[in-house]
Protein backbone atom coordinates (compact mmCIF):
# COMPACT_ATOMS: atom_id res chain seq x y z
CA UNK A 1 0.00 0.00 0.00
CA UNK A 2 1.09 3.77 -0.67
CA UNK A 3 1.31 6.57 1.68
CA UNK A 4 1.96 10.30 0.27
CA UNK A 5 3.71 12.63 1.95
CA UNK A 6 2.30 15.85 2.17
CA UNK A 7 3.49 19.28 1.78
CA UNK A 8 4.02 19.30 5.20
CA UNK A 9 6.16 16.46 5.73
CA UNK A 10 3.29 13.98 7.11
CA UNK A 11 2.42 10.78 6.48
CA UNK A 12 -0.97 8.67 7.17
CA UNK A 13 -0.84 5.25 8.27
CA UNK A 14 -2.85 2.95 6.75
CA UNK A 15 -5.50 1.47 8.95
CA UNK A 16 -4.46 -1.66 9.00
CA UNK A 17 -0.81 -1.04 10.34
CA UNK A 18 -1.96 1.72 12.96
CA UNK A 19 -4.87 -0.91 14.07
CA UNK A 20 -1.67 -3.43 14.43
CA UNK A 21 -0.28 -1.04 17.33
CA UNK A 22 -3.91 -0.07 19.94
CA UNK A 23 -2.85 2.84 22.23
CA UNK A 24 0.26 3.54 21.02
CA UNK A 25 0.41 7.66 20.44
CA UNK A 26 4.11 8.15 19.55
CA UNK A 27 6.74 6.24 17.39
CA UNK A 28 10.40 6.42 17.65
CA UNK A 29 11.13 7.58 13.78
CA UNK A 30 14.51 6.55 12.56
CA UNK A 31 15.95 5.54 9.18
CA UNK A 32 18.01 2.47 8.81
CA UNK A 33 19.63 1.39 4.89
CA UNK A 34 17.57 3.56 3.69
CA UNK A 35 14.01 2.32 4.98
CA UNK A 36 11.76 4.39 7.82
CA UNK A 37 10.98 2.57 10.51
CA UNK A 38 9.28 3.33 13.12
CA UNK A 39 8.72 1.97 16.77
CA UNK A 40 5.81 2.77 19.01
CA UNK A 41 6.91 3.76 22.60
CA UNK A 42 5.30 4.74 25.57
CA UNK A 43 5.80 7.99 26.98
CA UNK A 44 5.94 8.03 31.42
CA UNK A 45 6.24 10.34 33.55
CA UNK A 46 9.72 10.92 34.85
CA UNK A 47 10.69 8.56 37.89
CA UNK A 48 7.66 6.31 36.85
CA UNK A 49 9.79 3.76 35.51
CA UNK A 50 12.26 3.70 38.29
CA UNK A 51 9.25 3.31 40.82
CA UNK A 52 8.18 0.40 38.66
CA UNK A 53 11.64 -1.17 38.82
CA UNK A 54 11.55 -0.70 42.51
CA UNK A 55 8.35 -2.22 42.90
CA UNK A 56 9.16 -5.32 41.22
CA UNK A 57 12.56 -5.52 43.04
CA UNK A 58 10.20 -5.50 46.66
CA UNK A 59 8.05 -8.39 45.11
CA UNK A 60 11.09 -10.30 44.18
CA UNK A 61 12.29 -10.00 47.85
CA UNK A 62 15.81 -8.43 46.29
CA UNK A 63 17.94 -5.77 48.81
CA UNK A 64 19.53 -2.67 47.55
CA UNK A 65 22.86 -4.13 49.50
CA UNK A 66 22.24 -7.01 46.91
CA UNK A 67 22.02 -4.80 43.91
CA UNK A 68 25.08 -2.97 45.29
CA UNK A 69 27.32 -6.11 45.90
CA UNK A 70 26.28 -7.48 42.16
CA UNK A 71 27.15 -4.68 40.64
CA UNK A 72 30.67 -4.67 42.32
CA UNK A 73 30.73 -8.06 41.18
CA UNK A 74 29.76 -7.17 37.51
CA UNK A 75 32.73 -4.31 37.47
CA UNK A 76 35.29 -6.90 39.17
CA UNK A 77 34.91 -9.24 36.05
CA UNK A 78 35.98 -6.73 33.36
CA UNK A 79 39.33 -5.77 35.00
Amino acid sequence: MLAKKTSKNQITLPKYVANAFPGAEYFDVRVEDNKILLMPVRISPAGATLVSIREKMRRLGIKEKEVSEAIQWARSKRK
